[in-house]
């Protein structure tokens, strides 16, 4: 079932774009703005949460880039004006980090300024090991003056475990997740355990520390092991959340939210959908498999 699984990926990457936006509707809200809106207001029906993220990462020019601050200012606009249950979700890269370091800064210190004067938050997503370092830094200059931000930790990455050591000194706001980008073995675990194994580690130093986590996967044993840890040790439920992909094992989902836990789910829209629902597809081809045999059955029917 996984070479089938597999196989269906690497065929869709050679499709027309129409055909892979067949395959990556279950992973996006829409393109345009509105559509995000009308999803989360869905999602917030049910008592679930969202970050919304206009979809793009590295950009050619700054032009470019102030074009995305701005699409992601109408994300906290609109978030404000609609009384959403959301936050924002933004790439570094997308605001300017590959192009000028301070660039980079003034773009998403300005975006953390408005999320502030509405009380709302800024999650800066973690992207490649090229821009790990500038990241962190980045982040940290902006949470010297502004608390209402926060960063990711990929549990693949050899170091995580020491940069949340570091980073748990600030009280620092994280998303923990295992990781997607393609990395050398030197610097990323490759064995599914023992990226389990250290997203555990790491997620136990969170919470000793009393830093707030977003539990960021669609993996049962891990969710399950975070259910022991939070019952345990009595994690207090302002302390943490779970969070997902949309799209992606929505019976977990639910599941947590019936079991009075909240839950978080990432919200992508926009015109740039095609890298994002590839990468989506290659993370998990089983959503891949099973879409491609009901289109393969649906004239049977």
């Amino acid at each position: 079932m996984d070479a089938f699984n597999n196989l269906i990926v690497r065929v869709v990457q050679l499709m027309p774009k129409p055909v892979v936006g067949f395959f990556s509707k279950k992973y996006i809200a829409g393109e345009t703005l509105q559509d995000a809106v009308d999803f989360v207001k869905k999602l917030n029906a049910k008592g679930i949460y969202a970050t919304m993220d206009v979809l793009g990462e590295s950009v050619a020019n700054k032009s470019e880039s102030i074009k995305c601050k701005n699409e992601a200012l109408e994300v906290l606009e609109a978030i404000e004006k609609n009384k959403l249950m959301a936050n924002l979700s933004i790439k570094p890269t997308q605001m300017g980090l590959a192009i000028d370091e301070q660039f980079a800064y003034e773009q998403i210190l300005e975006l953390v300024k408005k999320a502030a004067e509405y009380k709302n938050f800024v999650r800066i997503d973690m992207e490649d090991s090229p821009f790990t370092d500038k990241t962190i830094n980045l982040y940290k200059r902006i949470y010297t003056d502004y608390k209402n931000v926060g960063v990711v930790i990929q549990s693949y990455m050899r170091r995580s475990f020491d940069d949340v050591v570091a980073l748990n000194k600030i009280g620092t706001n994280y998303r923990l997740c295992k990781g997607i980008y393609v990395e050398p073995v030197a610097i990323a675990y490759k064995g599914k355990q023992e990226v389990r194994d250290n997203y555990l580690k790491i997620l136990d130093q969170m919470f000793k520390d009393g830093n707030y986590v977003g539990i960021a996967t669609h993996d049962k044993p891990l969710i399950d092991s975070a259910y022991t840890r939070i019952k345990e040790q009595n994690i207090a439920k302002d302390k943490f959340e779970f969070q997902m992909l949309l799209g992606v094992r929505e019976d977990l989902r639910d599941k947590i939210n019936s079991d009075g836990y909240k839950i978080r789910i990432y919200v992508p829209f926009g015109k740039d959908w095609y890298a994002y629902s590839v990468r989506r597809l290659k993370e998990n081809p089983s959503v891949a498999g099973t879409i491609a045999k009901s289109f393969l059955t649906f004239g049977r029917r």
